[in-house]
Order: structure tokens, then sequence, then C-alpha cells
């Protein structure tokens, strides 16, 4: 399993892939100021919980990078403006928060503005190289949770696409197969923007690990007739109660899970984790209509029709059977162990 990068901060800028093109064409944009990385970030080119932590740690250095302030506290100003405004780019997931949050407090410990731009590039950058320790580590964990035989169903994406690399839930399985385990793998499709079907299909056939696509509505006729035994999902939010916040379509493969008795389980970093808000006081994302009423630039409704697009769900704790990290895997009561775990987390690491 290798190790490339999805997301790069080089000479002030910033290199990704763009997962709108996939997999049509592989193609790497550069991005140069934090508009071009919310902008990024709104139209699905930049995706996936941990990845856009990174890409907004990463557009607060561009923008420290170019600072021409000789005040500090100016400069301070400037990026607590560069964070509001990258903040409102998807509001559901908690890694973008966490990491910036990180980085403004970097700038706010500097004495002057050169001093400010190292620590905000430095801590950007430990931030992207922190996600990849993380990912590496909680991919071993997740593997070894599937066994030979093993019928695995995962949802969306959260590959190396979803992070700086290796990936989260989707890395676990990579992992597990490349180790020399043979298991068979379905991937639902992931309406209404299809990152199971174009994404992790696009990861796994670049793998050559064979797999079988279906549509997010055949998932209780497959989990039943197939024999699924184990799910693996992503989180873009984790709660102290061991509630999450996944891809929309997450929290009824984890319903239908339960009643067929197949395991559940979410696969995530720590800076995942939220503490200080619940479930009911964080913001659920709801995206355009166009993505629900048209398919890859096709219309398929008649105009005019009303449209709900969520895109997230959260999926209750009594569905899950345990979240993975790169700590270890958290097992139930989650509202006991989560705060365990994060407490000796930070007790023990530099973020």
């Amino acid at each position: 399993m290798y190790e490339k990068r999805t997301i790069t901060f080089k000479n002030g800028k910033i290199y990704t892939i763009d997962q709108s093109k996939l997999p049509k064409e592989e193609k790497i944009i550069v991005l140069e100021n934090y508009k071009e990385v919310a902008e990024a970030i709104k139209s699905m080119k930049i995706r996936g919980a941990p990845i856009i932590g990174v890409a907004c740690a990463f557009a607060l250095a561009v923008e420290a990078n170019k600072l021409k302030l000789s005040n500090v506290k100016m400069a301070i100003r400037k990026l607590e403006k560069v964070s509001n405004y990258l903040k409102n780019t998807r509001p559901t997931g908690k890694n973008l928060f966490w990491a910036i949050d990180k980085v403004l407090e970097a700038s706010r410990n500097s004495k002057d503005v050169k001093t400010l731009k190292r620590n905000v590039i430095r801590t950007a950058e430990e931030i992207a190289e922190n996600d990849v320790k993380a990912n590496k580590k909680l991919v071993e964990n997740g593997e070894k949770l599937i066994k030979d035989g093993d019928v695995v169903l995962t949802h969306c994406n959260s590959g190396r696409l979803a992070t700086v690399a290796y990936g989260t839930a989707l890395g676990s399985i990579i992992k597990a197969w490349k180790s020399g385990k043979r298991f068979k793998i379905f991937i639902t499709e992931t309406r209404p923007l299809l990152q199971g079907a174009r994404l992790t299909a696009w990861e796994l056939k670049k793998e050559k690990i064979p797999f079988h696509l279906i549509t997010d509505n055949m998932v209780a006729f497959v989990m039943k007739k197939e024999k699924i035994n184990k799910v693996f999902v992503g989180a873009d939010r984790i709660w102290s109660d061991g509630s999450v916040a996944n891809k929309i379509g997450t929290y009824g493969i984890a319903i239908i899970s339960k009643v067929l008795g197949s395991k559940f389980f979410v696969v995530a970093p720590s800076s995942t984790f939220d503490l200080s808000l619940k479930p009911n006081e964080t913001v659920v994302e709801f995206r355009k209509e166009d993505e629900v009423t048209s398919v890859m630039g096709l219309r398929i409704a008649p105009r005019g029709v009303k449209v709900l697009n969520p895109a997230f769900d959260i999926t209750p704790p009594e569905y899950i059977n345990a979240i993975v990290t790169e700590k270890g895997v958290i097992n139930k009561p989650f509202s006991k162990n989560i705060k365990k775990f994060l407490l000796n987390y930070r007790n023990h690491s530099n973020l």
C-alpha cells in the first residue's frame, strides 16, 4: 500500500487532485489563495473530512506567506477573517474547524509577523504530516477487524482521496487486501454525487482489488443475499455520545446492518471528534437542488420540482459496533470511552 499524497503545499501554493474530474481525468489543480480553496471545497474538487481540514490549514499558510503587514495584530485579524470565510464552506465536518483553530492558535502565539508566517506554515505542514501518520496507523487498526472470507460493504469514499494519504475506512479495506486477506467487497454508488461509483471504484481499480458496485437502494437486498457481515464507513464528525455524522445514506445502512446482524464500524482520526457540541447543535449542510435533479450534468427530473438535498445524516451510537482511530479501537459504552480515549490521546500528543 503506497503513500501517494492527495494534497501538498509547495512554494506558497497548494497542489491537489481535482476529485470532480474523476474518474475521467486525473487532473492536478493549483490553488493560490483562500477563495480558490473555498471554491474547490464547495464544488467538491476537494472533499473528505480530513483533507478538507488540511486544505484549510494550507489556505491559511498561503495567505500568511503573502502577508505584507508589519503589525502582528493586524496580521492575525487578517487570518481570522480568512478563517471565518473558510469555515462557511462545509459546516458539518469537524476536521475543518479543528485544523483552522490549530493554525490560528499558532498565529496568536507569534510576537511579530515574521514569526507568525513561520508558525502558521509550520503548523499547517505539521497538520498534514500528522494526518498521514494518523491514517497510516488507523488503517492498520481497521485492517485487523477484517478476516478471510468476510463480506464487506463501504459507503461514499474514505480512501486516500479523502485524506492526505492512506485513507480511513476504505484505507482499512485496501490494507487488509494488500496484507493477503481475501474477502468480498461491495461499494455503494453514493447518490447524488456518486463518490462511491466515481472515487472509491477508481481507487480500488488503481489497487487492482476486485469489488462489486451497487446502487444505494440495493443495500438491504444485497446485504441479506450476499451475507455482508461487516460495514466500514468514515466520518465527518463524531460526538461524545458516539453519534456519527457521515455522508447521507450512512444512517440507513446502519439500520439495515442492525436488523440483519452485520457489524458496523466507523473509521476516523482523532481530529474528527467533537466534545463541545451535541448532534442537534451542529449544522447539517444542505446542498444545491441540481445535484439531485441532474446526474453528471444530465437533467433527470422535470423542471420546477422541489428538492431536499442533505449532504450528511447522523447515525446514533446504538447502531455502531466500534469506532476505529489511530490510537486504537473505541468500544461501547461510547459516552464513557470516547472521553477517556481523547483525554489520554491529548495528554500524549503534540496536537
